[in-house]
C-alpha cells in the first residue's frame, strides 16, 4: 500500500461551556486563539505548523467531534476516500476551514475521522509573533510548560484488535504494539501510527454500549523538565493531576494526565522512541510487564478508565468472563507495581 496518511493535524472536541474550555486552553495550557467561526473556536500550539490544531465546539457533553489527518498528497486523499468507501463506509466531501477540500467519514466503531491534503501553513516572519529561529512557525508561548504541538489521540472501542486491523488494512496505519490481560487473552490496548512515532492513534477497550467515545488527546512538550514544570504550574493554579508524571512502557514516553473544564482528559507527553521499520511486527505486552507504567511502581487510578461522552460502563466488560478477570478488565493497571 502506498503511504496515504502523514500525521494527525487537528482534533475537534465538544464542551458544554466553550468559553470556560477556551480560557483554560489559553491561560493554563498556553494555546492561542486564531479564529472564531460559526460557534467554533480554533486554537493552536506555538509550534504547530498549520493554522489550528484544536477546535472547540459547543455540545451538551464532552466528546470527540472528529480527529483529522493530513494525507501525503492530493492523490492520496482521493485514494484514501476510495478505500474507505470500498470497505463499505460512506463518507462526505466538504470544504473545511483553512483546510479546503476534505473527506469525513464515521468508522465502524463510531469515530469521526477527517482527511485533508490542503492546509493553511503558519510562519510568522515579522512582528511580535515572529520567532528569532527560522524553523519555528512563531515565537514560543509565554505560558510555562506550554506544548509545542499536538501529538496523538486515544479513542475507546469495543474491539481493540478489530479497530487496529481495520485502520491498518484500509488506511495504512502501522500496528505498533498491544496489551493483553495477564489473566486472559483479551486485548485492552493497542497503538497504531502513520509515521515514525510509536503512535498517533491509541485504542483502549470499551465495554459500554456507546460508540465513538474518546479517552484522551495529547500534546507534546520538548523535554521532561517542561512536563514537570507544566505539572507544577497546573497544580499551583488549581488543576489537579490525574495520573503521572511517569513513563509508559509502550512507546516509552513521559506522561502527565489532567482534565480540562468539561472533564475531557488531556495528556502531556515527551520523550519516547522513533520507529522507522516499514515491516515492523507488533509486540504483545501484558500489564505485569509495565505496558502502561515503565517503572511498575504505581497504580493507575480508576478514573483513567473513564471515556467521553459518559456511558453505562467506565471500561471493558465481557459476557461470561470469570469474576477475577472482570476486575482486571475494568482497570488492568490498578494493582500497585503492576504498571
Amino acid at each position: 500500500m502506498i503511504k496515504l496518511l502523514s500525521h494527525l493535524s487537528y482534533v475537534a472536541i465538544t464542551t458544554p461551556d466553550v468559553e470556560a474550555s477556551v480560557d483554560f486552553y489559553v491561560n493554563q495550557v498556553g494555546l492561542t486563539v486564531v479564529d472564531r467561526h460559526d460557534g467554533a473556536v480554533y486554537l493552536r500550539c506555538w509550534g504547530d505548523y498549520y493554522r489550528y490544531s484544536v477546535v472547540v465546539l459547543p455540545g451538551e457533553e464532552p466528546s470527540l467531534a472528529t480527529m483529522a489527518w493530513r494525507t501525503s498528497s492530493a492523490e492520496a486523499l482521493d485514494e484514501a476516500a476510495r478505500r474507505v468507501e470500498a470497505a463499505g463506509i460512506e463518507g462526505e466531501w466538504f470544504d473545511g476551514h483553512a483546510i479546503g477540500r476534505a473527506y469525513r467519514f464515521t468508522g465502524p466503531w463510531g469515530h469521526s475521522m477527517t482527511l485533508h491534503w490542503d492546509a493553511e501553513q503558519v510562519h510568522e516572519t515579522s512582528g511580535e509573533a515572529a520567532s528569532i529561529y527560522p524553523d519555528r512557525p512563531n515565537r514560543r508561548s509565554k505560558v510555562a510548560g506550554a506544548p509545542r504541538q499536538l501529538d496523538h489521540v486515544t479513542i475507546a472501542s469495543s474491539d481493540v484488535d478489530g479497530f487496529a486491523k481495520w485502520y491498518s488494512d484500509v488506511l495504512g496505519f502501522r500496528i505498533m504494539a498491544r496489551t493483553i490481560l495477564d489473566e486472559a487473552p483479551i486485548s485492552v490496548f493497542s497503538v497504531i501510527t502513520t509515521n515514525e512515532k510509536s503512535h498517533d492513534l491509541g485504542i483502549v477497550l470499551d465495554g459500554s454500549t456507546r460508540a465513538g467515545r474518546v479517552n484522551h488527546y495529547a500534546f507534546w512538550v520538548d523535554t521532561r523538565e517542561e512536563l514537570l514544570i507544566a505539572a507544577d504550574v497546573l497544580m499551583e493554579n488549581g488543576t489537579p493531576i490525574e495520573y503521572g508524571p511517569s513513563i509508559h512502557g509502550i512507546g516509552e514516553q513521559n506522561f502527565l494526565y489532567y482534565r480540562e473544564p468539561s472533564t475531557l482528559r488531556i495528556e502531556l507527553n515527551t520523550g519516547g522512541y522513533r520507529n522507522y521499520v516499514p515491516d515492523w511486527e507488533p509486540n504483545t505486552w501484558r500489564p505485569s510487564q509495565g505496558s502502561n507504567n515503565f517503572y511498575r511502581n504505581g497504580a493507575m487510578p480508576m478514573s483513567m478508565t473513564e471515556s467521553f461522552p459518559a456511558a453505562d460502563g467506565p471500561s471493558a466488560t465481557e459476557e461470561g468472563v470469570p469474576d477475577e478477570v472482570r476486575d482486571a478488565l475494568l482497570n488492568p493497571y490498578a494493582e500497585h507495581g503492576r504498571g
